[in-house]
């Protein structure tokens, strides 16, 4: 007969687990090589666990964690315990996540169609092998067989300290970009069971630093950077200053203005990073030229929301708050959004049902509006003068970035996301070029850093990833003499910024489409709106 073990033994085993766990998944800085660039995208010779030892940072700041309500003190005693009842929370609140358990049927469509496995040749970063994680998990304890007969009967998986560690690993090497859902044909959504796995880990107190750090940040200072309200005063006055100095014109960049039309949010990054200040500058010409009373807010000094990147909406309805209890308090007719895939599909997906309905909101605009339909709709009245020529030493294309692509629509209309962002393109550009059909728009190719992998501590799996798309663009370049690629995504220009010069492209050849406009528009006498 088994001796039960005492409280002591009980909890030195707990604190030898957690032990064991931190030492496992221990940051190591691990350099990579970018490849050459030739243009084209091959599938890669099979390279097992060449990953493997590539771990995002852990948080161990207790006062984040516990704001966050994650465990504060590493790998819990009962975690076994902890991780199925949050799996079992999953399957059960995300109907959509059980359904991509039982539905697949290994037809390999989505094997070569992800950039990590593209870039690293890892056959874990297949899509169906990424899945099949959690899948594994969840046929050993979620289904009859496996509960009866055990994880060999059903291929499953047992609980361990090994399955963690390739858990954190590998659903730390999606970015939840959904081009794998575009060629399933069951649609299987990948994304949603990272986001459910990042959760479940969560849960047992293996936390990723870089996102839920951010996270934190934006929930209790505001924004992703922890910006004071006094620096976010400082960095916009500083870019009013800039404009005004460079045009001779008293161009302004509004801050908590009450009774303004406009509340205009855009990510943090945007006030003092480069390449995204740029498009700050081009937002602010815009509301300048064609009249329209605009804000921003100290309050919702953040449009990105990293919230959407883990199946917990609680937090991601906390940052999403602070833009609608702006918006209320300055008593605006209508809310824009700036240039960030991931801000813009929080507010224009989830708002509503967050948040909604927004019927003090002018009801011509009863929804968010990108900057991208504004803009649009002012270039096709002839509201805004602009000078192609200012743009004439650019050959541009674009990269659409995932969020937008693959997570909502834009302006009312089919392919809206497609269509809108390169009428304003080509409104102020007298040359654009397209990358190659299979890597744009619903089958673009990620950046290779969005959903909390843009640290610092994710440089390899972040330079592996960006293959795809420097290929296409290094395609695009060769044959017709592309040297600008314009972005809408805050993460994108911050992760392509950095990937170019490690590829052996300028970095300034990265940059926003406000960027051109701000470029293009001549400034001045006051079109008719």
């Amino acid at each position: 007969m088994t001796k039960e073990k005492t409280a002591e033994e009980q909890c030195n085993e707990a604190c030898e687990a957690n032990e064991r766990i931190q030492e496992q998944l221990k940051f190591s800085k691990i350099k990579v090589k970018a490849v050459k660039l030739t243009g084209e995208i091959n599938i890669p010779e099979l390279n097992p666990k060449s990953m493997l030892s590539v771990k995002p940072q852990l948080l161990t700041a207790k006062e984040m964690l516990e704001h966050l309500g994650y465990p504060a003190g590493g790998l819990v005693p009962n975690w076994k315990e902890v991780f199925l009842r949050k799996m079992d929370e999953m399957l059960k609140k995300y109907r959509s996540v059980k359904l991509y358990m039982d539905i697949c049927v290994k037809c390999g469509a989505c094997v070569d169609k992800c950039h990590y496995y593209l870039g690293t040749g890892d056959p874990l970063n297949m899509p169906v092998a990424r899945q099949e994680l959690m899948r594994k998990v969840y046929r050993r304890y979620f289904t009859l067989p496996g509960k009866l007969f055990g994880s060999r009967f059903v291929n499953g998986s047992d609980l361990s300290e090994e399955l963690l560690v390739m858990w954190y690993t590998y659903f730390y090497q999606c970015s939840e970009c959904r081009r794998c859902s575009v060629f399933c044909p069951y649609g299987i959504d990948t994304a949603e069971i990272t986001m459910a796995a990042r959760e479940i880990l969560n849960s047992v107190g293996i936390v990723q630093k870089y996102l839920h750090e951010i996270i934190f940040k934006a929930q209790v200072i505001g924004n992703n950077l922890g910006m004071q309200q006094n620096a976010i005063v400082n960095a916009l006055e500083f870019v009013q200053d800039e404009l005004q100095e460079e045009t001779g014109l008293d161009i302004k960049v509004p801050i908590d203005v009450e009774g303004a039309e406009v509340l205009f949010v855009t990510p943090s990054a945007d006030f003092f990073a480069s390449p995204h200040i740029e498009s700050l500058y081009g937002y602010a010409k815009v509301f300048h030229q064609a009249g329209i009373s605009w804000t921003m807010s100290t309050h919702a000094s953040e449009g990105g929301n990293f919230g959407l990147f883990i199946h917990n909406y609680e937090h991601m309805k906390k940052i999403n708050k602070r833009i609608w209890e702006a918006a209320r308090a300055l008593k605006v007719k209508r809310v824009v959004g700036g240039e960030c895939g991931h801000m813009w599909r929080v507010l224009s997906s989830y708002s509503n049902t967050m948040w909604g309905p927004f019927d003090y909101l002018d009801q011509k605009y009863k929804r968010p509006q990108h900057i991208c339909e504004l803009t649009n709709d002012l270039l096709n009245r002839g509201a805004l003068k602009i000078d192609k020529s200012a743009n004439e030493e650019f050959i541009v294309t674009m990269h659409d970035s995932c969020q937008v692509a693959r997570g909502m629509e834009l302006g009312g209309m089919p392919n809206g996301q497609f269509e809108i962002p390169r009428a304003v393109i080509r409104g102020v550009c007298e040359k654009f070029v397209e990358m190659p059909a299979d890597t744009i728009k619903e089958r673009t190719f990620c950046c290779g850093a969005g959903q909390g992998l843009l640290g610092d501590d994710m440089m390899a799996t972040r330079v592996k990833g960006a293959m795809p798309r420097m290929q296409a663009y290094h395609y695009a370049k060769r044959e017709s003499g592309v040297n600008f690629v314009a972005l809408i995504c805050a993460i994108c220009k911050a992760q392509l910024s950095k990937m170019f010069p490690e590829y052996g492209v300028a970095m300034e050849e990265v940059g926003g489409i406000h960027q051109l406009v701000g470029r293009a528009i001549v400034l001045g006498a006051k079109e008719s709106v």
